[in-house]
């Protein structure tokens, strides 16, 4: 029984999020789908991790197994095929070991999230960008980033309905750099909280426009306080980049 790995970019403006669900449109449903169309196979496929409605990805990685034997570059063509006209497609498709598994065998997971500092509303970039209508310091935001870097409780950062077993997490990277009127926030971890990138995304505008001070963020991580935690930002501007193996 061969195990394929794909590469997998997509909008997620139109989905429910990665995981299967009864009200609406999924990520992994859609593929399932295809992956049903070209090989009268029912899978179910596992992700690197679940994206949230409207998070977007460059480069999610998923895994399944099939029962019949197919080049790679035929499973790629075909999925692409079978999943026209959804904002999905599929970048890479290899057979892979058995034991490899899309999410236990990831060693890092990277993502960006993008602000863009402007009072004119968005055209190209609507979706996939935060639009705030003022100017954000980013190196005070870098500044208080660099509190966040290491192992920490993260319990401040991590919502309610979060089914991680822990709240500590490492966090091997996390900086914010300036482009004209755009604000990248890059983070690197081996694996994230749910909303944790877009729960310190929120505290680090509060930083930005002065709200806060960088020692501010802190003290609320280490109050490990979800009510400590800034706003949480919206999903357009979140994109999963990368997952290393």
């Amino acid at each position: 029984m061969p195990r394929y790995r794909i590469t997998i970019e997509y909008d997620g403006g139109p989905f429910v999020g990665w995981q299967r669900q009864d009200n609406g449109p999924s990520i992994q449903g859609s593929i399932e789908a295809a992956i049903k169309a070209f090989s009268s196979e029912t899978v179910t496929i596992t992700g690197a991790g679940r994206t949230d409605a409207g998070v977007h990805a460059l480069g999610q990685i998923a895994h399944f197994d099939l029962q019949k034997i197919f080049a790679p570059n035929k499973v790629q063509d075909a999925l692409n095929h079978f999943l026209r006209p959804a904002p999905i497609a599929i970048l890479e498709a290899a057979e892979v070991a058995p034991d490899f598994h899309a999410r236990f065998s990831a060693k890092a997971r990277h993502y960006l999230f993008r602000i863009i500092c402007r009072r004119a509303p968005l055209v190209l970039e609507r979706g996939h960008a935060w639009q705030v209508v003022h100017d954000l310091d980013a190196d005070a935001m870098h500044e208080a980033a660099q509190y966040l870097v290491g192992q920490h409780d993260f319990t401040t950062f991590r919502a309610a309905e979060c089914q991680a077993q822990s709240p500590v997490k490492t966090i091997d990277k996390l900086t914010v750099r300036r482009a004209l009127d755009e604000i990248s926030i890059e983070a690197s971890a081996r694996s994230f909280l749910h909303h944790q990138v877009r729960s310190i995304t929120g505290t680090l505008k509060l930083v930005g426009e002065g709200k806060w001070r960088p020692k501010d963020v802190k003290a609320a991580l280490e109050a490990c306080d979800r009510s400590r935690c800034g706003p949480v930002a919206p999903p357009d501007g979140l994109h999963l980049v990368r997952v290393d193996y």
